[in-house]
């Protein structure tokens, strides 16, 4: 195992971090948020295509970058350290990674890749965004012979920017993968904690759905949770990283009773064992990339280890940031409550800690407490 970035990760970080701090400051996050148009299309076209970050889990042949999840886990980390405004997780980790599970040989599945590579198009994987791996097949969704679908899914990422839903969906044949047109469903934004990544529910009342091919569409369902929650880790490390260097650089600055306030002991000892927490949150989401690019499904030790740490550390460097900002970190004008707002999202999103603590149990053969 690798826990080290290369040299190409490294100039894909810096590519990144360059155009999120020409197109992406906390102000014009703060800014579209009280706008209510979260969602930063202009961001999204310069990422996704011009930089070509969207098809990164895409092989080249089929008009992807044909990079692993160590890469889209370096994108992740900058993207959680702007909060950005796109629709990263959504299309190019979950929905990407679920249409790879199926047939790339089918005709419009590999079609329907090109696009999303190419930035093109912009999809969404219709689940809730707190749904688990291991959490089983879906049930809320219906398809009759004719391939229409009905039933609705609740809490979706992204579906407000997807042109194209990827639905999983019980059919007379058994479970499936269906491509649905975003303007075939009825897709329902609503207030969700975290403005930046706004859910919505999507209702489909006999939507036409083309049935995607693949041997196994729950094993494909699962295998995209999976890595979605892997890489997951990586964007609230992004996250944690932020609130700290924030917090450290305000703390540098303010002066109070004649004396910089990062320089009381107490303070430091607080930043010091914070940063010792940001420290072994790297570690275990690196791990969790560096896993899944070599592993794939079979990094579920590693992905559950590090969504177990990574989201209390996120969390908790927020709630530090916050606190230690003094009165200025609890206003609206501040973007840390943004932060605070994607952590606590993200502590629920694709299982919450204790859920992946329960399944990295029973990887490892640990009893349960009491037995």
């Amino acid at each position: 195992m690798n826990l080290l970035y290369s040299e190409v990760e490294d100039d894909l970080r810096a590519a990144v971090r360059e155009v999120l701090a020409d197109h992406c400051p906390p102000g014009a996050v703060l800014g579209r948020v009280e706008g209510g148009e979260p969602y930063d299309p202009a961001l999204w076209r310069v990422l996704a295509a011009d930089l070509g970050l969207a098809g990164l889990l895409v092989p080249e042949p089929l008009g992807g970058q044909g990079a692993s999840a160590r890469e889209v886990a370096v994108v992740l980390e900058e993207l959680g350290g702007a909060v950005a405004p796109v629709p990263f997780l959504g299309s190019a980790v979950l929905a990407t990674s679920a249409l790879l599970g199926c047939d790339t040989e089918d005709a419009g599945v590999a079609g329907l890749l090109g696009r999303l590579a190419a930035g093109a198009e912009t999809a969404a994987l219709a689940v809730p965004l707190s749904t688990a791996p291991g959490s089983g097949f879906p049930a809320g969704v219906r398809a009759d012979a004719a391939g229409r679908l009905s039933g609705t899914v609740t809490s979706v990422a992204d579906a407000s920017a997807a042109g194209v839903l990827v639905v999983p969906a019980t059919g007379p044949g058994g479970p499936g993968l269906y491509e649905v047109a975003a303007a075939d469903a009825e897709v329902a934004p609503f207030v969700s904690l975290d403005l930046t990544r706004p859910l919505a529910d999507v209702r489909l009342e006999g939507a036409p759905g083309r049935l995607l091919p693949s041997g196994d569409a729950a094993a494909a369902l699962d295998a995209a949770l999976l890595t979605g929650a892997g890489l997951l880790a990586s964007e609230q490390l992004g996250v944690a990283q932020w609130c700290l260097d924030e917090t450290v650089r305000y703390l540098g600055q303010r002066h109070q009773f004649g004396r910089v306030v990062g320089g009381f002991q107490s303070l430091k000892h607080r930043l010091a064992d914070l940063w010792l927490e940001v420290v072994s949150a790297r570690a275990a989401a690196r791990a969790a990339a560096d896993a899944l690019a070599s592993a794939g499904t079979a990094a579920g030790v590693e992905v559950r280890v590090a969504q177990a740490y990574l989201s209390g550390v996120a969390v908790r460097a927020a709630e530090e940031g916050v606190q230690l900002h003094g009165g200025i970190g609890m206003t609206w004008e501040h973007p840390l409550h943004l932060y605070l707002k994607r952590a606590k999202a993200d502590e629920i999103a694709l299982g919450t800690p204790g859920r992946h603590r329960a399944a990295l149990g029973d990887l490892v053969d640990l009893p349960a407490a009491g037995h």
